[in-house]
């Protein structure tokens, strides 16, 4: 199994160009980053080829999103803000060799119509898709529980496969995080064997607290060895808080744990 560190939310104790060696040394190959564009391209760049970790995936800026606010994916008002997002999320996923990008749905708008929400966040799925398309990126688009997040606009993995069967592209992947579609209380393997031929990333944590593995009640250790079971060979992301120094938290990555 290939395992991945969020550097956004593992290795925090440090900052962000110094997680790329520490994450090196804990013995992750690669990392993902949320938001990487408040440090140089350049600088993240010189720190992973540094240390050695491939960076697999980053998010497209979404605006006020981490502020509490809609995002841009989702509104129709925004559609020029969200494609001027794209060549900064191209900058830097060339710059750090990124193969795959995340886009986040948002929340729903004050004003907007869950139709009209949904409309958008497709043609804007495909506006990506399209754009990345030539780079050798693939776009990915994520489910996230409306109890951390509440408004949120797509919540379990089949909300996002039914907006994915809308949209004109059809290598958009899924990104499934463990983590949420437990708060949204899904059947966690029964979601894994159906939408697998659609599943490009997988992410992690336990719950409820969002802790890392063992630290709440998930059975992360069967999930994760069912999807390598079903045939699953991307990353899976570690994306947990950690309840201590990230360094005391990796008992879970050996490789007799799994």
């Amino acid at each position: 199994m290939r395992f991945a560190a969020n550097l956004s939310m593992l290795f925090t104790e440090l900052p962000l160009p110094q997680r790329f060696a520490a994450t090196a040394q804990a013995g992750f190959a690669a990392v993902e980053i949320q938001f990487p564009y408040d440090v140089a391209a350049a600088e993240l760049a010189a720190a992973a080829t540094a240390a050695g970790v491939e960076v697999i995936l980053i998010n497209v800026p979404a605006g006020d999103l981490m502020q509490g606010g809609a995002g841009l994916a989702a509104q129709p008002r925004l559609q020029a803000e969200f494609a001027a997002a794209l060549p900064q999320a191209l900058a830097y996923a060339q710059a750090l060799g990124v193969r795959m990008v995340n886009v986040l749905p948002g929340r729903l708008a004050e004003g907007v119509s869950r139709q009209q929400a949904l409309a958008t966040l497709a043609a804007n799925l495909d506006a990506a898709a399209d754009f990345f398309r030539p780079h050798g990126i693939r776009v990915v688009c994520e489910a996230i529980n409306d109890i951390d997040m509440p408004g949120f606009l797509l919540r379990t993995a089949d909300e996002l496969a039914v907006l994915l069967a809308t949209c004109n592209s059809r290598d958009i992947g899924m990104q499934i995080d463990l983590y949420h579609m437990a708060r949204m209380q899904q059947d966690i393997p029964a979601l894994l064997s159906k939408h697998l031929p659609a599943i490009a990333h997988v992410q992690f944590a336990d719950a409820p607290g969002r802790g890392e593995p063992g630290s709440g009640e998930l059975a992360l250790r069967q999930y994760l060895q069912q999807l390598d079971a079903l045939g699953y060979r991307g990353w899976c992301a570690a994306e947990y808080r950690p309840t201590r120094p990230t360094v005391e938290t990796l008992a879970w990555l050996t490789t007799d744990a799994w």
